[in-house]
Parts: C-alpha cells; sequence; structure tokens
C-alpha cells in the first residue's frame, strides 16, 4: 500500500457516511468519502423543484434529534454555520371533526391543547425531561449499551420497557381520555411502517412524541442540506475529503479483509485500515462484496430482508399560507393528518395490502413558516408524504396524478381552499426516490422495517448488529444498523467507534498488518 492511500475509505456521502468520516478524520485518520450522486447529503439536501426561489427538502424535512443526538453534539454543528428553526407548534393532529391535539415543546401548552388528558402529558413531559439525556445516549449507543442502560436506570428501564411491551392503541388508549389524544402517539408512529396495532409497537411513536415536547421539530435555516454542509466542514477541516460522481461497484477482499473499492469504471481505491459503507444492508452483502465472500446464512438473510413501507411524497409552492381549519394546524412545524385510531388502523390494512390507501395518513411539513429563506416573500413551501405500497399493480407511473390528488383532496378537508392556493406542484413515488437516494429500497425511509423484531440484536442480521461484518475491516453505517432512521448520525459515529477500536484507537503510526 501507498502512504497516500487513505486510512479509511467511507462509502455514501449521507449524514452517516459523513458523521463517521468526521469522527474519524478527528481521530487522526486520513478519510476519503465516495459518493455515487454528484452532490453529498442523501435524503438530506435541498433543491428548487417546483418553482424558481421555493427551496424544498428532498428527504429528511424535520429534525428532532438535530439538537440532542450523542454523535451531533461534540461536533457543535451550529459552529460550522446550522442555524436551527421552530415554529410555535411542533406537531399538530386535527381531524374534520374540529379536534386537534398539538405537541409544544412548551409543557403548559400541550396541557391546555390536549384538555383533560394535560395531566397525563404533563406526567410524561415531566419524565422526559428529567430522563432525555441518559435515555438517548442509551438507545442511540452500540447494543447492548449496558453503561448506558445502568445510567437510565432501572425504573426509568421498567417504564419504558412497559410502553415497548404495548400497541400503540393499547398504550394511548391506557394513558388517555379523548379520541384526540389517542390518535397522537399511532399518528406519530406511522413516520415508519408501525401500525396502531402492531404488537410492541407504541414505542416508535412515543419517542417521536416526547422528542417533539423537548428538541421539537425543529428545520434547518436555508433547508436540510445546511445539515450536510455542517459535516462537511467538520470532515474536511481535518483533512477529510468528499468526492462526488464516484460510484462503488466492489468491495475488494484481500486475504479475508476489506483491502480496496472499485469504481464503475475499473479504478480502485485502497483504505490501509477500514471501510466503512453507509449503503443498505442488502446492497452491501448481496451487490458490494462477492458472493463467495459472505456466508450463506446472511445471504439467505439479506433475500428475505424485511422494508419498511413505500414512500409517496410531495412538494407544493403555494402563494400563502395553507388555510387550515384549526389554528394550531396553521402554527404547527408537521402537521399529521389521521382522523382517528380506526382510521389508521385502517390505511395500515390498506397499505399491507398492496392497495392505495382510499383516505391516506399524511405526514405534512410547513418548513417556511419556521423558516422564510424557503420560499419569496409572501409565499410558502408545503411538503408532505403517506406511506404507500412500494409497488402497485399497473405500476406507479399510471397512478402518480390519481394519488396526488387524493393526497390534496386530504389536506383540503383539514383546509378549505388550499387547492387554490397551489402555484406548483411534484410528486415524487416510491421508484423516485430510490432513484433519488439508492439506499431508500423501493422508497422505504426507514433503512428496513422498524418492527420490533428487526431492531437491536437482529438489525440488520445476527450477529452482525454491533457495524462490524464478516469481512475484517469492514463495517455497516448506515440506518440499517442499530438504531435506523432518523438524521441523529448515530449509526455512523458507533461505525467510527468500531473502527478505533479495532484499529487501536486514533492515527498515528503504521497501520496493522
Amino acid at each position: 500500500m501507498s502512504s497516500r492511500d487513505p486510512d479509511a475509505v467511507v462509502v455514501g456521502a449521507g449524514p452517516n457516511g459523513l458523521v463517521a468520516a468526521a469522527y474519524l478524520a478527528r481521530a487522526g485518520y486520513s478519510v476519503l468519502v465516495l459518493e455515487a450522486e454528484q452532490e453529498p447529503g442523501g435524503a438530506v439536501r435541498t433543491r428548487e423543484v417546483t418553482l424558481p426561489g421555493f427551496r424544498h427538502d428532498l428527504g429528511a424535512a424535520f429534525f428532532p434529534f438535530g439538537q440532542t443526538s450523542p454523535a451531533f453534539l461534540p461536533l457543535d454543528l451550529p459552529g460550522a454555520g446550522l442555524v436551527w428553526r421552530h415554529a410555535p407548534i411542533d406537531s399538530a393532529h386535527p381531524a374534520p371533526d374540529g379536534t386537534c391535539a398539538s405537541i409544544a415543546r412548551d409543557v403548559e401548552a400541550t396541557a391546555r391543547s390536549l384538555g383533560e388528558d394535560g395531566p397525563a402529558w404533563r406526567r410524561i413531559a415531566s419524565w422526559h425531561a428529567r430522563t432525555r439525556e441518559q435515555m438517548l445516549d442509551a438507545l442511540l449507543s452500540t447494543p447492548p449499551a449496558l453503561g448506558q442502560m445502568l445510567r437510565f436506570g432501572p425504573l426509568n428501564l421498567l417504564r419504558l420497557a412497559q410502553v415497548a411491551l404495548s400497541s400503540g392503541r393499547g398504550f394511548s388508549t391506557r394513558t388517555f381520555r379523548t379520541e384526540a389524544a389517542r390518535r397522537v402517539i399511532p399518528g406519530l408512529a406511522l413516520h415508519t411502517d408501525v401500525g396502531p396495532d402492531d404488537p410492541c409497537g407504541a414505542i416508535v411513536g412515543f419517542m417521536l412524541t416526547v422528542l417533539a415536547s423537548s428538541g421539537g421539530f425543529a428545520v434547518p435555516e436555508g433547508g436540510a442540506g445546511a445539515i450536510t454542509r455542517a459535516l462537511l466542514r467538520r470532515v474536511e477541516e481535518h483533512g477529510g475529503s468528499v468526492r462526488c460522481g464516484a460510484r462503488v461497484e466492489q468491495i475488494v477482499v484481500r486475504e479475508g479483509r476489506a483491502a480496496a473499492v472499485r469504481l464503475a469504471g475499473g479504478e480502485e481505491i485502497r483504505a490501509r485500515r477500514a471501510v466503512v459503507a453507509d449503503v443498505a444492508a442488502p446492497t452491501l452483502y448481496l451487490r458490494l462484496l462477492a458472493e463467495d465472500i459472505v456466508p450463506a446464512p446472511i445471504q439467505h438473510a439479506m433475500r428475505r430482508f424485511r422494508q419498511g413501507f413505500g414512500t409517496f411524497k410531495m412538494d407544493w409552492a403555494l402563494d400563502g399560507e395553507v388555510p387550515w381549519s384549526h389554528e394550531d394546524a396553521a402554527r404547527a412545524a408537521v402537521v399529521h393528518a389521521g382522523d382517528s385510531l380506526d382510521d389508521l388502523s385502517e390505511f395500515t390494512r390498506q397499505v399491507r395490502a398492496g392497495a392505495l390507501p382510499e383516505h391516506p395518513y399524511l405526514v405534512i411539513g410547513q418548513q417556511s413558516l419556521a423558516d422564510p429563506t424557503r420560499a419569496p416573500a409572501g409565499r410558502h413551501t408545503l411538503w408532505a408524504y403517506s406511506r404507500v405500497p412500494s409497488s402497485i399493480d399497473g405500476g406507479w407511473p399510471a397512478a402518480r396524478e390519481r394519488f396526488a390528488d387524493r393526497v390534496e383532496a386530504r389536506i383540503e378537508e383539514l383546509a378549505p381552499g388550499f387547492r387554490k392556493r397551489i402555484l406548483a406542484r411534484t410528486i415524487w413515488a416510491p421508484d423516485d426516490l430510490e432513484a433519488m437516494d439508492a439506499n431508500l429500497l423501493g422508497g422505504d425511509l426507514g433503512g428496513g422495517s422498524a418492527d420490533i423484531r428487526h431492531q437491536l440484536f437482529f438489525r440488520p442480521v445476527f450477529p452482525y448488529y454491533r457495524y462490524r461484518t464478516p469481512v475484517r475491516g469492514l463495517y455497516l453505517g448506515s440506518s440499517y444498523a442499530h438504531p435506523g432512521a432518523g438524521v441523529h448520525g448515530a449509526c455512523g459515529h458507533n461505525a467510527a467507534l468500531a473502527v478505533l477500536e479495532d484499529e487501536g484507537g486514533a492515527a498515528g503510526g503504521s497501520p496493522p498488518p
């Protein structure tokens, strides 16, 4: 190997890849990040996709972990130019009957919104305020994270376990009295592929709910791409570099160790110490590694790998604010359209049956309310997605416009006059999202199913759940590893820590043989 070869090659410049690169560069490693697309960021990018002057987030858009993630905090992204903005309300859940439960960082404002369920909310928010840092450290660290779990405390673990053992419907029905409050946690769980009646499904929605009450659903000023720019600065200030338009076709293994990567076109780039893959687990094991390298049980597991729901996303340029019927929705960063527990259950059933939902549940983002730089003066952007089957009978080209109209009709129910404010719209079906970011297989935003059977020691496959792989020197640092989806950087951070542990810590001497 040449002394000019990088110590570490990171495949993929999404947020996890950039976080891994930043930590390795800080430890003194020479790091090269290779990105197949023409710009870094993966699903954390911003672009004008409707009309000039309207800046839309292509994938991730709201960041409950942004100001609290243990992986982000040491990187001081605000010190690298990132500015966070907040709307007055973080998550609003209106229904056509006029009710609207809302979550804000202000505990008392949330309690007032929830009415008779206000006392129950105060108890949850108070517990979360006392335990947030220890909880995030325990949940986002490399499993089994025994030390972090002990610091979280046995009573807190028991309380969280009681949530984790419940369905969303079961936990919400036990905890809250009103239908408006009961639809919040199951609604937030449908950011993933977890339905209200799924066993052990409450924890996903519960975590997003309590994070909305603390870190909030923050937006970066200027767009999600500002996170990518801040991470790039942290990589480059320690000598790391990013090369775009460099598609890795193969990870080269010699003598049982990841020795190099081969690009489309044949160029080979050697790695002195490690390769970190910010890619989908099935892509790594079934495409980037030679078949004779991967143990047969792992190949079998990857061929049966359970992806999450597909995603149908839309962006709009609007000539004014959305005319919501409920005032809380007009002040919320994110609006969730799900009428009731039964409505959410029927939606989940239809998606799992492979049908287009008749009454789609929606996650609706109003970034320009908090960040006026997103649109020309007096105008607004809007962003929304629904969960859908990854593929449908007849294909997405035949159904795109029809389902887009159904999405708009759903918003119109809650905001009469919405359609009159549309200047332009852009549609992203599941295959469009995968084309934008190859890690979003079938339009799955979550790096695989969020089902409890797909987590911890089984993410992505047992026994390779601690970022290491069957190949020495090769690490999986994408959202397909624990703890999964969410722009928190934990997957990349933990993979970098595994590299440093295996390679003896910070760089300085010659690489191990």
